[in-house]
């Protein structure tokens, strides 16, 4: 008889902590968002002409200091198309960390969106798409044709003044149509050039 309980209680006691540690379900894996101080924004015309560099280095971070933009007087050609490309890195790292590597490596969680304000005479379009990279981490291609805005172009028209605001979206919602609204997500860099087209 005696046997009998202790048997009984072993079992439940060993239904009871099978029940209690059963927690198959592996955690969700977080990504966490880049830290990113500085953005180049190379723009080279098509047909000739002079290249136009320019650059936002924040090196604190969320700190007081505000975003160092040079050069200050950005100044485009009028009815010229731009081959464009953004590059971003961590320049709290030694050395600089490249950031377009992990963006490249998970395209499908990163887009550019581009917004011209103020007046200015100009307008964007993605030249690439996530199937151009390749995943670091699987080797997996992307088939997909949303965009990334990693490459771009920029066609200005008419003189005018105004702004150009280049933003990194991480996880948008994909497809979209091109605008911060629409893209949703978690802002990982916002930058906002005052530009001349002359």
């Amino acid at each position: 008889m005696k046997t009998i309980k202790i048997l009984s209680l072993l079992f439940a006691t060993g239904l009871f902590m099978a029940s209690c540690s059963n927690d198959d379900e592996t955690p969700e894996e977080v990504n966490e968002e880049e830290t990113i101080t500085t953005m180049t924004v190379a723009l080279i015309p098509q047909g000739g002409g002079a290249n136009v560099t320019f650059v936002s280095r924040d090196l604190d971070g969320d700190g007081p200091d505000a975003p160092v933009i040079t050069p200050d007087d950005i100044v485009l050609a009028t009815n010229t198309t731009y081959s464009g490309t953004v590059s971003l890195l961590n320049e709290t790292e030694t050395p600089s960390e490249n950031v377009n590597e992990e963006i490249e490596a998970e395209a499908d969680e990163h887009q550019f969106i581009f917004t011209t304000g103020g007046g200015l005479n100009a307008s964007t379009a993605y030249a690439d798409e996530e199937s151009d990279y390749v995943s670091g981490e699987t080797g997996e291609n992307f088939t997909t044709n949303n965009p990334v805005g990693i490459l771009f172009t920029l066609t200005t028209t008419d003189a005018s003044t105004g702004t150009f605001t280049v933003t990194l979206r991480h996880e948008p919602t994909k497809p979209n149509d091109g605008t911060l609204a629409g893209a949703g997500g978690e802002t990982d860099i916002t930058q906002t050039f005052d530009v001349t087209i002359e």
